[in-house]
């Protein structure tokens, strides 16, 4: 049984995801760059994460995300992307955008994302 998920660990689950669209694999000394974090915290984090059977690390050393991981950065992922997007609309600096977004990202309760989600998505992406 997993245990409940900290911000923390949404963070870092969502950057195993980014990393993965954009390199394909990932190694925890790519989340220490991508976070700006040391390379010990990062292997903390990942040794909690296996344990609450979020991640998997292959032999090469390479993270997976297993199902509940993957589900919980795709979820937080969205979320950063639209706010970023929004803010971006309203003329914010891009990364003033998302480093805002990161703020707002897991605040948000589901209601509220999906009512902002559906008004974005009439305004932005005209859905």
């Amino acid at each position: 049984m997993t245990m409940p998920i900290y911000e923390s660990a949404e963070d870092y689950l969502e950057s195993i995801l980014m990393i993965e669209e954009k390199k394909g694999v990932v190694h925890s000394v790519d989340i220490a760059e991508d976070r700006g974090f040391s390379k010990a915290s990062v292997s903390v984090a990942m040794k909690k994460l296996r344990e609450n059977g979020y991640i998997e690390m292959k032999h090469d050393g390479s993270l997976i995300l297993l199902p509940p991981g993957r589900e919980i950065a795709t979820r937080i992922y969205e979320r950063h992307k639209v706010l970023t997007d929004y803010f971006e609309f309203l003329g914010v600096d891009k990364e003033v955008a998302q480093k805002d977004a990161c703020k707002i990202e897991h605040d948000l309760s589901e209601e509220t994302f999906l009512k902002f989600k559906e008004d974005v998505e009439k305004r932005l992406y005209k859905k």
